[in-house]
């Protein structure tokens, strides 16, 4: 099997098992708990995307791989990292919590796209040897990102719905 299909294998394969761990763990928990409750903690976990900062540092990926994809990436994640941890700072304060939780699930949405879709035309299948010791980042760290991305939509959704049912529009 080639390098470029290795690649590919793996970054489908990477949402299995997260999909089985949060379905198995995740999920009831987080339906167990308020939903800002459960934004925080999807919160905690995106507040670390500041490391994606790793694919603009020399010496830790090759020289090879396509600044197009490195810097836009890094800085994607570093954007989504801060606005996740401005989403925990503001817990306390319901409207700008809920505000910087929307933020940093969009911003990281549209990067992890715009990342597959660089990767996609830059061929960084077969420059996937580049990725160096980040090679895991987007084999495991990128789909539990999407999926919990996914996971906070849906819980929004969910309390949004939730609260419209409780407190009807009294026209």
């Amino acid at each position: 099997m080639s390098p470029e299909r290795i690649f590919q294998v793996q970054l489908v394969l990477g949402y299995v098992p997260w999909l089985f761990t949060l379905s198995i763990y995740g999920l009831p928990r987080l339906r167990a708990v308020a939903p800002a409750e459960a934004q925080r903690v999807i919160a905690l976990l995106h507040s670390f995307r500041f490391f994606g900062l790793v694919f603009i540092i020399p010496g830790v990926v090759g020289a090879s791989l396509p600044p197009g994809f490195a810097t836009v990436a890094a800085y994607g994640d570093f954007a989504t990292g801060i606005l996740a941890m401005l989403a925990v700072a503001t817990f306390r304060m319901r409207p700008v919590f809920w505000f910087f939780t929307l933020a940093f699930n969009l911003v990281g949405v549209a990067d992890i796209l715009v990342d597959y879709y660089h990767g996609a035309m830059l061929g960084l299948g077969t420059l996937s040897g580049q990725l160096g010791s980040t090679y895991a980042i987007p084999i495991l760290y990128v789909p539990l990102l999407m999926i919990t991305h996914v996971l906070a939509f849906m819980l929004m959704a969910r309390a949004r719905s939730t609260t419209a049912v409780l407190a009807p529009n009294r026209a």
